[in-house]
Formats: structure tokens, C-alpha cells, sequence
């Protein structure tokens, strides 16, 4: 039997992307309305205790990060559909995303991948909350140590030959060379004109020294939860990576251009700050 429990990185994400939600000013960047419902009320007061913008602006500026990064994969998917006749969607490393269960694309497939006891613990959640699993919403519980994405794929019914749009954040910079190389083995297998989104840390020694302290701040509170930072490519170690899978580099964006594109204009202080976090869009075709 699993015991259900949460990813610490999961939770966090979800609680972020809840305090968006309730802290920023409109317009939202990612109005996600299940965001809040699906953590429950036993994080309510935790989301409250959420700092401002003005008062923490470091907080603010991961949790601008998030926020960005998941309406960017969401926008990929937008346009992957009316573009490229994508008709499915893998969250990979899904956590608490909510996508499937307020899916406007009726003829898009929704794959929730994740590992088995993070799986059962949404699951626990979704049913706490009311929230409904949609027909076209199938879960994929891969304990990536034990078991092969690629079968568990086929298993799920996920379709190689139709293209598809892989969501792929907040995973990255935790995985270890031979992981990441392991699931692109499996993304070489998509059809021509799939896309993946996916967040990755530059190298301490190409960061400014401002960007050093940031980004050892937050790999010291990532460590201390078990989970440590393992990966980081600089932008032209990821194009060489990708073009060895048969994927090419579409956009990079930086926190300067995050902030161009998402964040322009705003006076509640949500901003990026510095250039370690990065999200790259991919394409095989």
C-alpha cells in the first residue's frame, strides 16, 4: 500500500501559485480558480500569512516565477492547438497543477504524470475539494526508479504519433544528468510538431554576484527540504543538449524577459529579479 504524501517542491508550488491568487493585484497573470480550493482550508491561514510584494520582494519574485512559467505553458498549449493540431497534454511532474480540471480544449487529452504517493495525495485533495476528474484526464503514476515512462505511457494511452505539448516544470534543476537524459530518450519518441516547456538554473559561476547570493538562498532552502538543485545547463549548453534528442530551441527567456512579456506595466512590485531561472520552450519539429 502507498502512503500518501506530498512532495515538499509540489506543496510549495501550489502554495505559491494560491498566494497569486489571493495577494496580487488584477490582472492576474495566471488565473488559475482552483488554486485555492484544491490546497483545502487547513492552508488557508498559511496562504493569508503570505508576505506582499512590498514587504518581501524576493518572495515575490519566486513566486512571479511560477506563475509566469505555468502561464507559459499554457500559452504553448493555446497556440500548439490552433497551430499544430495538439491534441494532448503530459504534466510532467504534475503536482497540485490544476489544468485538467479546467480544460478548455475539449478535443486535448490531459496526462497527469507523477509519482505514485505524490499521485494518491492529489487525489486525496481533489476529492476534499469537490473537484471532479474529467473524461479526458488520465492519471500516469511512474516511479521513476522501478518503472519505464515510456510503457506507462503506452499504458495510459497516450499516442506517440499525435503531437503534444509536455509541461515539464519546476523539475529540471533536480535531477541528475542521467534522469534528464532518460526522459528525453523518451520525448525523442514524440511526433513531429510536439513542444515542451520546461524551467532550468544557469551555473553559479556564469550568475552575477547578486544572483549568487539569490540563488544560493533558495538552493540552501531546497537542500534542507531533501531536495537539492543537481542540474544547470548556461542557454548554449541547453541548445547542444536539445539538438542531441532532436529538439530545437524556440524561446529562452530570461527574468528580464518574463517581465517584458507578463509582467509590464504592473505597480504591486510582482516582478523577476536576476538571471538564474530561465524557461526554455522546445520543439521537435
Amino acid at each position: 500500500m502507498i502512503e500518501a504524501q506530498p512532495s515538499r517542491t509540489a506543496l510549495r508550488v501550489a502554495l505559491r501559485r494560491a498566494a497569486h491568487q489571493v495577494h496580487d493585484a488584477r490582472p492576474l497573470v495566471f488565473d488559475d480558480p482552483l488554486a485555492v480550493k484544491i490546497l483545502g482550508p487547513e492552508f488557508t491561514e498559511e496562504i493569508k500569512r503570505t508576505p506582499s510584494a512590498e514587504r518581501r520582494p524576493f518572495s515575490a519574485a519566486l513566486r512571479a516565477f511560477m506563475v509566469c512559467r505555468a502561464r507559459f505553458a499554457e500559452d504553448v498549449l493555446a497556440d500548439g492547438v490552433r497551430k499544430d493540431a495538439v491534441r494532448q497534454y503530459m504534466v510532467l511532474g504534475a503536482g497540485l497543477d490544476t489544468f485538467a480540471y479546467r480544460n478548455p480544449f475539449a478535443e486535448v487529452r490531459v496526462f497527469e504524470v507523477d509519482h505514485p504517493a505524490t499521485q494518491a495525495w492529489k487525489r486525496e485533495r481533489l476529492q476534499a475539494a469537490g473537484i471532479s476528474v474529467p473524461e479526458t484526464m488520465q492519471f500516469v503514476a511512474v516511479d521513476f526508479e522501478t518503472m519505464s515512462l515510456h510503457q506507462e505511457l503506452l499504458r495510459a494511452g497516450f499516442d506517440f504519433s499525435v503531437p503534444a505539448v509536455v509541461a515539464w516544470l519546476g523539475v529540471v534543476p533536480y535531477l541528475t544528468a542521467d534522469a534528464f537524459a532518460a526522459t528525453m530518450r523518451v520525448m525523442e519518441r514524440m511526433a513531429p510538431g510536439s513542444s515542451v516547456v520546461f524551467d532550468y538554473s544557469q551555473p553559479r559561476e556564469v550568475l552575477s554576484p547578486n544572483e549568487q547570493l539569490m540563488l544560493d538562498s533558495i538552493s540552501s532552502r531546497v537542500a534542507m527540504a531533501g531536495e537539492p538543485f543537481q542540474l544547470f545547463f548556461t542557454p548554449p549548453q541547453l541548445v547542444e543538449e536539445m539538438q542531441r534528442y532532436g529538439w530545437r530551441v524556440v524561446e529562452d527567456l530570461d527574468g528580464k524577459g518574463l517581465n517584458t512579456r507578463y509582467l509590464g506595466g504592473r505597480d504591486d512590485g510582482l516582478a523577476l529579479r536576476g538571471g538564474a531561472g530561465r524557461i526554455c520552450h522546445a520543439r521537435n519539429g
